[in-house]
């Protein structure tokens, strides 16, 4: 079963990308040795998109995006830190958007969507059990359920 998604920065300057995603961005990490910090997410999602009416991007291209919920609030946290940002802030249907280039000259989005994403939504409090006056239903056997 997939559980989470592993992305890749490939940039002339890793050592750097990995100094600014552990110091500027505040990324938790793994250190597995040499040099190499494996940055944690605590959520993730992918989107597919299709190429415009003149093929680009090229088809199998990939983007990396950050999101965030207060895109305001984030940038000045970002500035503050020293990340120096390429674009104003704008509005692009699906969330408000900006850009920043990390070492190596990696440009990435980072935005907050204007939808809810499933796994942001908060938990519903368990319901105490009540009965229904519905018909019982007869028990099936282990082994008779289907998968």
């Amino acid at each position: 079963m997939i559980r989470g998604l592993h992305g890749l920065f490939y940039t002339s300057e890793p050592a750097a990308m990995r100094v600014f995603i552990r110091d500027k961005l505040k990324l938790p990490y793994t250190d597995v040795g040499n040099g190499w910090l494996i940055f944690d997410l605590p959520e993730g999602d992918i989107g597919v998109h299709p190429i415009d009416e003149k093929g680009q991007p090229p088809s199998g291209t990939h983007d990396v995006s950050f999101y965030c919920d207060d895109i305001h609030g984030t940038v000045a946290e970002l500035r503050g830190r020293g990340i120096r940002f390429d674009r104003d802030i704008e509005d692009h249907g699906y969330g408000f958007v900006t850009y920043f280039t990390m070492p190596g000259g990696v440009s990435v989005q980072l935005y907050e969507p204007k939808y809810r994403k499933r796994a942001s939504r908060p938990k519903v409090a368990a319901r105490p059990n009540r009965r229904r006056a519905t018909a019982k239903r007869p028990k099936i056997a282990a082994r008779d359920r289907r998968h």
